[in-house]
């Protein structure tokens, strides 16, 4: 498996909506394989950064929201200047819903992907390495409303992998690690939450880590804390089968 020393990605988000924008951002913060540059709330603000962004640090991932851009036509239109003002960027389109018209239009203008917020959620730095090698990626339900489309990218598209499963946690364990490594809540308010003592839930905590390690071959940096390496193993996806369907050609 590839290092994490090995990625250094600079990352914008563009969406209208400021909760979505500032949750994307949190997700990318766990991850050290992708470095968030800029947000925007619109496409004038997104151009205007661009403009002002020295060529260094112009992105190599561009995340856009693709429903609330101005239809088929504008979002052809960005994705499409985007890809001729920054060289090697590779742009994600982002949505609530899967809108067959916008797959479409974001797969014939050049995006890499086409994902659903609520299905990739905590693994979108995940669905961002998962793109750089391969051609068009998508969610399942993106892939479902397309399954009658006949266009080339969305029907050999990727797939993104479900969450890796880890078997030998427990119920408890499990809860005991959503909330104090994926909500960041204080070990001792999760005790509360799960009523139980403050020794108790770190014993899941450690219980939970060591899993979760036995699952993990990944190349750490040495200061990565221990809740870093717990988000990524958490968010990392099963490993793909060599069989799976769409896969891309």
């Amino acid at each position: 498996m590839p290092s994490i020393h090995d990625f250094n990605l600079k990352v914008v988000v563009v969406d209208t909506d400021f909760f979505a924008l500032q949750a994307i951002n949190s997700f990318l913060a766990w991850d050290r394989r992708t470095r968030v540059t800029d947000l925007a709330e619109n496409l004038n603000e997104l151009w205007d950064m661009l403009r002002k962004t020295p060529l260094a640090e112009q992105p190599n991932i561009v995340l856009l929201e693709a429903e609330h851009i101005g239809g088929a036509a504008v979002l052809h239109h960005t994705i499409t200047r985007l890809r001729q003002q920054v060289e090697g960027v590779r742009v994600i389109c982002l949505a609530q819903t899967p809108d067959p018209e916008l797959i479409e239009m974001a797969a014939n203008s050049g995006a890499s992907g086409f994902l659903l917020k609520q299905e990739v959620r905590l693994q979108i730095a995940w669905a961002i390495v998962y793109c750089l090698s391969r051609d068009f990626i998508v969610t399942a339900s993106v892939a479902r409303a397309c399954a009658d489309r006949f266009n080339h990218r969305v029907f050999h598209a990727n797939i993104l992998p479900e969450m890796r499963k880890f078997p030998e946690l427990t119920d408890r364990i499990r809860q005991a690690l959503k909330l104090c490594v994926l909500d960041g809540m204080p070990a001792h308010l999760a005790a509360d939450e799960m009523g139980i003592s403050l020794h108790t839930i770190r014993g899941y905590i450690k219980e939970g880590y060591r899993i979760l390690e036995a699952y993990d071959d990944t190349e750490y940096p040495v200061d990565m804390t221990p809740q870093e390496r717990a988000f990524m193993r958490i968010t990392a996806f099963a490993e793909a089968r060599d069989d799976a369907p769409h896969e891309a050609n």
